[in-house]
């Protein structure tokens, strides 16, 4: 397979994206958020899509696990249509040119910047200070050097990265002020209006993967998964109709409802005009499992053959790796670090 050039052109911009392996299973949040614009981005982008596993370490994980997710995670991916052929697909750690490259970024970070990172705020407020490591402080000074080594022109970002992204653009610009040009300044690919999919249990609160029981996985059991569709919580009332202020759970199965069967919410709103909250479920599970149950059945597949799932995985690294290594000898150089022989 042809690698990439180590400049992007302007044909083909270079995007960067990727997941950490901090669950078993994806869900149908990060399905419709990321994955599907991911295999529509390919046609358009020279793109380069990572497991970025070195971020998952900022939380304790049984080794054994990680390597597991890490595998299942690309496995997602190369199920919901990420074709190899077109995409990059490598693992984060297989590119040992991540971590150098945050070292130097972390030297041109200051300590108040990094300190004002959302994220870090919320996550370290609720870990308290013993539990917070410094890796989950430097995670956006990683998440820099993910784009940065890359030279990637868009980055598709949701509304919780867009201040890393902003991190990143800001050290790329201060380095090629102090060193010279050196990094492409990223830009934020905003995406065509995307569903926003909310917890099936608490409809006020975005899916996530810490509440499991308010997730649809792609790689869980379609039973369980049609289960979990018929349980979601609605509102008071009997109508349908979208209105995340009055009518949340409603609203957020119609947003799943239109994403995954094409139909606008304002013919889903007619279309059950006169029905009931268990119709509307009943025909929600239905579609939902008919979406996911060829995706698990790929993924599943896919991970059967470990080999063949870790022969691409290092195939994509060995495409990007030349890349990344003329980026980062580019800024040794500009820094003053003797060549490497």
């Amino acid at each position: 397979m042809a690698g990439m050039t180590s400049t992007p052109t302007t044909a083909r911009p270079r995007l960067f994206s990727g997941m950490q392996p901090t669950q078993d299973s994806l869900h149908i949040g990060n399905y419709l958020g990321a994955l599907v614009n991911w295999v529509q981005m390919q046609e358009s982008f020279n793109a380069i899509y990572s497991v970025v596993d070195l971020h998952a370490l900022t939380v304790d994980v049984d080794p054994d696990v990680l390597r597991q997710r890490t595998r299942a995670t690309a496995a997602q991916y190369l199920a919901a249509g990420v074709d190899p052929a077109k995409s990059a697909v490598f693992v984060q750690s297989h590119v040992p040119e991540h971590a150098e490259l945050t070292w130097i970024l972390s030297c041109l970070t200051g300590f108040g910047e990094a300190s004002r990172m959302t994220q870090f705020k919320d996550k370290s407020a609720k870990r308290g200070s013993e539990g917070t490591n410094v890796g989950l402080f430097t995670y956006p000074i990683l998440m820099a050097a993910d784009i940065l080594l890359y030279d990637a022109a868009k980055v598709p970002v949701g509304e919780d990265q867009r201040q890393h992204l902003e991190l990143s653009r800001n050290l790329a610009q201060r380095f090629n002020g102090r060193y010279g040009e050196t990094f492409v300044v990223p830009e934020p690919h905003i995406l065509e209006a995307t569903a926003k999919i909310q917890d099936l249990q608490n409809p006020t609160a975005k899916m996530s993967k810490t509440s499991p029981t308010g997730t649809i996985d792609l790689l869980a059991d379609p039973k369980v998964t049609a289960k979990r569709v018929r349980s979601a919580v609605t509102d008071t009332g009997r109508e349908i109709r979208f209105d995340e202020a009055e009518k949340p759970g409603v609203s957020n199965l119609l947003s799943i409802y239109s994403a995954l069967d094409g139909r606008s919410i304002e013919q889903l709103e007619s279309d059950y005009d006169g029905k009931g909250y268990g119709d509307l479920k009943k025909d929600l599970a239905e579609v939902v499992v008919g979406v996911v149950g060829p995706i698990r059945e790929r993924a599943t597949e896919l991970l059967s053959d470990p080999a063949e799932l870790d022969r691409i995985l290092a195939e994509g690294a060995e495409r990007v790796r030349p890349i990344a290594a003329a980026t980062l000898a580019r800024v040794y150089d500009r820094v003053g670090l003797l060549a490497r022989r």
